[in-house]
């Protein structure tokens, strides 16, 4: 991948659950993520929302700027300081939205920019599971302050949420 035209470039993380049939080239860009070479963004998003797959985007940019000339060793490293402020998120693909090269007083620089995307089956960020485990987690010490209102409440949110996800 090189600095130009970068933007919509999507890089997925290596390990990620695919669609069945999903045909999808790339090539090894940092360790533990591909750049997507085929197909382009948009057919790649056609294709797993095809497949009643979802492929998230998720709002707030997230930026680094690195020292260096525009070349791909910058490129690369400006990248794995976006990755590396997204590590805990915990998403599985990250889309380059901007990279821009640039010089302030003659020092060259890049600043590259990105979205957290995330590729997975159901249609919920958060599964049903994980909603209910962290419920409990919240609810626990609602519970000991001694007020009864607060449990119920957090248990009737649990029961609504299991509810909906359940019925889909």
């Amino acid at each position: 991948m090189s600095a130009n035209n970068t933007s919509g470039t999507i890089l997925i993380g290596e390990g990620t659950l695919l669609p069945a049939g999903l045909a999808v080239e790339s090539e090894v860009f940092l360790h533990g993520w591909r750049v997507i070479k085929k197909p382009d963004r948009s057919t790649l998003t056609r294709n797993i929302e095809g497949a009643n797959w979802t492929f998230f985007y998720l709002a707030g940019e997230i930026g680094a700027t690195v020292l260096g000339r525009d070349r791909p060793g910058t490129l690369r490293r400006a990248v794995k300081c976006v990755l590396a402020k997204q590590k805990g998120q915990k998403f599985n693909s990250l889309e380059i939205t901007k990279v821009v090269s640039k010089r302030f007083l003659g020092i060259p620089f890049m600043s590259v920019t990105g979205h957290s995307r995330h590729i997975q089956q159901g249609v919920g960020l958060v599964s049903a599971k994980d909603f209910v485990l962290r419920m409990l987690a919240a609810e626990a010490p609602e519970s000991a302050l001694g007020s009864g209102g607060e449990r119920h409440h957090g248990e009737v949110a649990t029961k609504q949420y299991v509810a909906l996800t359940s019925s889909s």
